[in-house]
């Protein structure tokens, strides 16, 4: 029985929605103290005494160091690595600068508030395009000549200013902690063994002397795979205490001092020829960095956004410039997509915008620039080996029914509201960090054991994984179980993150069982006494020529393997909005949104669809409700879900996701391509490309609320 591509309901939700889970606030840890965190109420101010009496407190002498440097990103920056504990001056509101111990939650909340800090306020930089905000670094790709050359000889050019305003993640489950003294930590992360490394680095421990565990997550979208203060904080405390310590965050904590995504202003243009042909695109952009740098801060709008400028078009000139500032607001990091929603923003946005300037048919402009030949080289120097450009902006266009569309229109007309379509494109460069690693074992009791150094945090691993070895070794997928975030039973690994979990963590897995067979080979053979070379492995058992069988699980084997694999795949699709205004009000309904995507071998459709909704929907908070805003003085304006709007189910259409036959991946035994991210860089321009055409073909920048709709409208 072959099990890809069968929607299997997910094996994880028996215990999920049996209350099962095992989440970190949930766990029973006896004697455990309480970690409080005092924070700083002031965006920019020099420290001048804490004052703190009975009770145990942890300030910047006690626990000194930085939290992990950025990775290079090919050009000079302007380090300044954020703190573990803020030591003289603090630098954002919510800043960590020390750390309480108590009995009960609530104890150490108390303690929290009873620390006096005396601060001295200094200015703060809040805007980063103020002249005042420190310039980080200043990164470019693309041939900038070949790109001026282009713009000079261009019959049209169109240029946009385009926000990409800051967000936060926002997962359901706040980060959490609990540490030992024996330097044992189970944390809600993405990436074990790259954040035991970086936490083991901060506190100048070894490595190996570090154990990091992590149970179930509910939710990360890239905010939990980079180690944050708290959790050196709950591992020192711990070990000068000799008690365990457990940090849980609350939700203003996560909103004021994890990190935020995106936060990109640009200035772009896009030259046609007069027959519609993009001869180049030029994007010159500010992106904050917040406070301080945080792990992966500075790749996001450079490195990441640097694949995806340009989109599945095949534009023969661009160049990116990208400038990072520092202000005094909470660190940016990656967030779903991290570069790549920004990216494909921009080209959508600019090619629909000069659509409507220049009298083209936005739905013609794109399909004569789209990407028909593979393998095609992009400008900014992508290969991609395969894909279906032209054919999902067809099948989207068609699911648009831009002919019915007249009289949709026409109805919300005589109900004196306004009605637009928007049908735009997308391409994801999905690859997450390189290579992966996976061990499969054959446990005595039957049961095969799949360790793999990827990281589910809602995905569906356990049954994904599931499948494809199940089809691979020709057993039913309930004989196996996923090990995976525990730097003791798993060897290494990148974790989750860029949508890389079948691209590179299946990859290894699929190599993993190639190697098991091999070694279960010869042992087979000397059970039934033949050449090893004579033996047939199908249905789950080695057969000799007589006839002979042994079942895989009565061999007690075990194999591993690793590559390392930087190469990306290419999911790629075309999704459409249609929003209906309320021109007395600014509101923007979503009356209708489909996505039409290639994914390439779909594994599991049914987790696949899951995925691209949850993709789209935070997409399309972006687009209508979502942002991060400080007041001038730095104070954060949207500091809970009373004053930060994330769409609710009453905000959402169906959300149509058709998975068209894909084109498989020509990079990973599989085919595979990554899912976990497309959703949330298809969605944006899809939306404001329908709020353009309902506003007469105005460009408003995200989020379209309805006070920002309301005011372009007059």
């Amino acid at each position: 029985m072959t099990f890809i591509g069968q929607s299997l309901r997910r094996f994880e939700d028996q215990r999920f929605l049996t209350g099962r889970g095992r989440y970190v606030a949930d766990m029973e840890v006896p004697g455990a103290l309480w970690l409080g965190v005092v924070r700083s109420p002031h965006a920019h101010a020099r420290i001048v005494s804490i004052t703190a009496a009975g009770i145990t407190i942890f300030t910047a002498r006690d626990i000194p160091g930085h939290l992990p440097c950025p990775a290079n990103i090919g050009v000079p920056i302007a380090m300044r690595e954020r703190p573990v504990l803020a030591d003289g001056m603090v630098r954002h509101v919510g800043q960590a600068v020390a750390f309480v111990v108590a009995e009960t939650p609530e104890a150490a909340r108390d303690a929290a508030e009873a620390v006096q800090v005396e601060y001295d306020p200094l200015p703060a930089v809040i805007d980063p395009l103020s002249p005042d905000a420190e310039q980080v670094f200043d990164w470019q790709k693309g041939d900038a000549a070949a790109t001026d050359a282009a713009f000079a000889r261009a019959a049209h050019i169109t240029r946009l200013a385009i926000g990409n305003q800051r967000v936060t993640c926002a997962p359901i489950e706040p980060r959490a902690a609990i540490a030992w003294p024996d330097l044992r930590l189970v944390v809600n992360g993405m990436n074990a063994h790259g954040m035991r490394r970086q936490i083991a680095a901060c506190m100048g421990v070894p490595e190996a002397s570090l154990h990091l565990e992590i149970p179930d997550v509910g939710g990360g979208f890239g905010v939990k795979n980079v180690p944050f203060a708290e959790h050196i904080g709950a591992l020192h405390a711990a070990r000068a205490l000799g008690r365990p310590v457990r940090w849980v965050a609350e939700q203003a904590d996560d909103f004021a001092a994890s990190c935020h995504g995106r936060g990109m202003h640009s200035e772009a243009a896009i030259a046609l020829d007069g027959e519609g042909r993009i001869l180049a695109l030029r994007i010159d952009a500010v992106a904050e960095m917040g406070a301080f740098l945080s792990a992966n801060g500075p790749s996001c709008p450079t490195n990441a956004a640097g694949t995806a400028f340009g989109g599945g078009y095949a534009i023969p000139a661009i160049h990116a410039r990208m400038r990072g500032v520092y202000t005094h607001t909470a660190p940016m990091e990656a967030y779903r997509g991290a570069g790549k929603p920004e990216a494909n923003h921009i080209t959508e946005m600019l090619i629909e915008a000069a659509a409507r300037e220049h009298g083209f048919d936005p739905a013609g402009l794109r399909a004569r620039n789209l990407v028909a030949v593979h393998p095609h080289r992009t400008a900014m120097d992508m290969l991609i080996a395969d894909g279906a450009f032209p054919r999902n902006l067809a099948v989207a266009e068609a699911a648009a029914d831009r002919q019915g569309f007249a009289a949709r229109r026409a109805a919300s007309a005589a109900q004196g509201k306004l009605r637009g379509l928007g049908v735009t494109c997308f391409m994801e460069t999905a690859r997450g960090a390189f290579g992966e690693w996976a061990r499969v074992s054959v446990l005595a009791d039957g049961q095969v054991e799949l360790a793999l150094g990827t990281h589910s945090n809602g995905q569906g691993h356990e049954t994904s994984f599931a499948q494809i070895a199940a089809d691979r070794l020709g057993l039913a997928p309930e004989n196996f179980v996923l090990v995976q975030g525990d730097t003791d039973r798993v060897e290494k690994g990148n974790g989750h993150g860029g949508a890389r979990s079948l691209h590179q963590g299946g990859r290894a897995l699929v190599e993993a069982i190639e190697a098991l067979l091999a070694a279960a080979r010869p042992a087979a053979a000397r059970l039934l006494q033949a050449d090893a070379a004579t033996l047939r492995f199908e249905n789950g058992a080695f057969t000799a020529p007589g006839g002979a069988t042994i079942p895989l699980t009565a061999l007690t084997v075990s194999a591993s393997a690793e590559h390392d694999s930087a190469l990306c795949t290419f999911p790629h699709g075309g999704h459409v909005a249609e929003v209906e205004i309320d021109p007395e009000t600014g509101e923007v309904t979503l009356a209708r949104y489909i996505a039409c995507d290639d994914y390439g071998t779909l594994i599991n459709p049914m987790l696949t669809a899951g995925q691209v909704q949850g993709g789209v929907a935070q997409g399309i908070g972006q687009a209508l409700h979502e942002r991060i805003a400080y007041d001038e003085n730095g104070q954060l304006l949207s500091a809970t879900f009373m004053d930060y709007t994330l769409p609710r189910a009453a905000d959402l259409p169906e959300l149509d996701v058709r998975l068209l036959e894909g084109c498989p991946a020509s990079v990973n035994p599989l085919g595979v391509k990554g899912v976990g991210q497309a959703g949330a860089i298809a969605a944006p321009q899809a939306v404001m490309a329908a709020v353009m055409d309902a506003l007469g073909g105005r460009p408003i920048d995200m989020p379209a609320t309805p006070e920002a709709v309301w005011r372009a409208l007059r």
